[in-house]
């Protein structure tokens, strides 16, 4: 097996943990996130959609199936909500989360383009 396929694997997990990672945080302590939600407009339940959507699309991204297009579809996401961390710039915090976001943008972009390689448990192995 090429070593890419294994590198591919590895960088899916690693992106996979960041949107696990958020859910997690969103479920554990839901406060936070509702504050900001809420504070520049958006209704409180969307927090409940955001957490469901970020653990499907961590889990597709490790495991497939349509890597490609949870790739594209958590690069739109990464950049449609960086909108909302722009809103709250005079926190330097969210600015650097801005510009993560973009990065991450970057990476699931390069992946959408280049595939999952061999190494997914469901889908197309190419696709």
């Amino acid at each position: 097996m090429p070593a890419s396929d294994t590198l591919n694997l590895v960088g899916r997990v690693l992106i996979a943990l960041l949107f696990a990672g958020g859910a997690a945080q969103k479920l554990s302590d839901p406060a936070p996130v509702l504050q900001m939600i809420t504070g520049i407009g958006l209704p409180g339940w969307l927090i409940w959609l955001v957490t469901m959507f970020n653990i499907a699309a961590g889990l597709c991204l490790v495991l497939g199936p349509h890597v490609r297009t949870w790739a594209l579809i958590l690069a739109a996401y990464c950049i449609f909500t960086s909108y909302f961390h722009w809103q709250l710039r005079a926190d330097p915090w969210q600015v650097t989360i801005v510009v993560k976001n973009f990065a991450i943008a970057g990476g699931l972009l390069i992946l959408a383009a280049q595939g999952p390689g061999r190494l997914t448990l469901f889908g197309p192995k190419t696709g």
